[in-house]
């Protein structure tokens, strides 16, 4: 395993993020593919034994479960201190006016339940996982960077949104002295490639870390075109992220990795790996393959040729996953 520095901070962070949605009790949850606690916990251990030691999850994912199962694996498994924890906050936890979005109420409570839900009393990266267009950016810079100062978080980071979003997040923070976004999770991957206008520069300039969701695309990266999984037969808003024109870039990554010798998914992650401003894909894993194919893409060098055959088929899409 590599490690990097997260942006310009100086955290390092392992070159492949765990992504931790795959993990919470199903009935709980609007995801049916989700593990329960007994299937998750070898595969959060295989992820540490391989020397991943930053872990994404949020707290909408399964109804708060996929925190509680990531955060008793982690105790059980790992020293605190050697963990970049990461989790979000935005989405509805609970009925009513105040259960959901991002103003000082909901982020100093779901802070809260997020720290008992993982069993620690701090988080490495705090992120919006959304843009709250309800709250005033300033109450949502402020009430972040108090629990900063509080020591309940370590770094912030945000999620999915327009790049003029994102400055304007970064400039009411530095106008008022308060603690800046250090990190970007946002929707990257080679069938997506509509944050290289302006997200990615905008994260360079700025020295802002960038975590992609969805490297593999939801998996349509990793099989033949076409072929369902019983996590996309039921992934309503993962069908309408690809359209048909993909197809070309599906069948490159083939090409490529029939040649190489490896899975598809070591292609597709190696190209993202192989992007300047990427610090870390997160990666799902349901199966023990997932993970060493995972591991495996970091030490897979792609030729310019290679590079340039993959990302080639790219035609421009529509806005997705804000």
């Amino acid at each position: 395993m590599q490690y990097v520095k997260l942006g310009s901070t100086g955290l390092d962070v392992s070159r492949i993020c765990l992504g931790c949605m795959t993990y919470g009790v199903p009935e709980r949850g609007t995801h049916e593919w989700t593990l329960d606690e007994e299937t998750s916990r070898p595969l959060i251990r295989q992820a540490l034994e391989a020397g991943i030691t930053f872990f994404d999850t949020a707290n909408v994912y399964s109804d708060g479960t996929s925190e509680e199962i990531v955060g008793r694996a982690l105790r059980d498994f790992a020293r605190r201190d050697d963990i970049v924890l990461a989790t979000k906050v935005h989405g509805r936890m609970r009925p009513g006016p105040n259960g959901a979005g991002l103003s000082r109420k909901a982020i100093m409570t779901e802070i809260d339940h997020s720290l008992r839900r993982l069993g620690t009393d701090y988080v490495d990266l705090y992120q919006i996982h959304r843009w709250d267009p309800y709250t005033p950016v300033e109450e949502t810079m402020e009430a972040l960077h108090d629990l900063v100062r509080a020591g309940k978080v370590r770094y912030i980071g945000a999620s999915s949104m327009y790049a003029w979003q994102f400055s304007k997040a970064q400039y009411t923070a530095q106008a008022h002295g308060w603690t800046r976004f250090v990190s970007m999770q946002n929707h990257y991957n080679l069938l997506y490639r509509e944050e290289e206008r302006e997200m990615l520069p905008l994260c360079a300039d700025q020295g802002v870390g960038v975590l992609p969701w969805s490297p593999l695309a939801r998996g349509r990266l990793t099989r033949d075109w076409g072929v369902e999984t019983g996590r996309s037969a039921t992934d309503n808003f993962g069908s309408t992220l690809y359209p048909e024109g993909d197809r070309a870039i599906v069948e490159a990554v083939t090409r490529i990795a029939a040649e190489r010798g490896v899975p598809r998914a070591q292609v597709a992650l190696a190209w993202l790996l192989h992007q300047d401003t990427v610090t870390a894909p997160i990666v799902g894993a349901a199966r023990p393959g997932h993970l060493e194919d995972a591991v495996a893409a970091v030490g897979l060098e792609l030729s310019d040729k290679e590079l340039d055959e993959l990302a080639r088929p790219y035609t421009p899409h529509e806005v997705s996953g804000h």
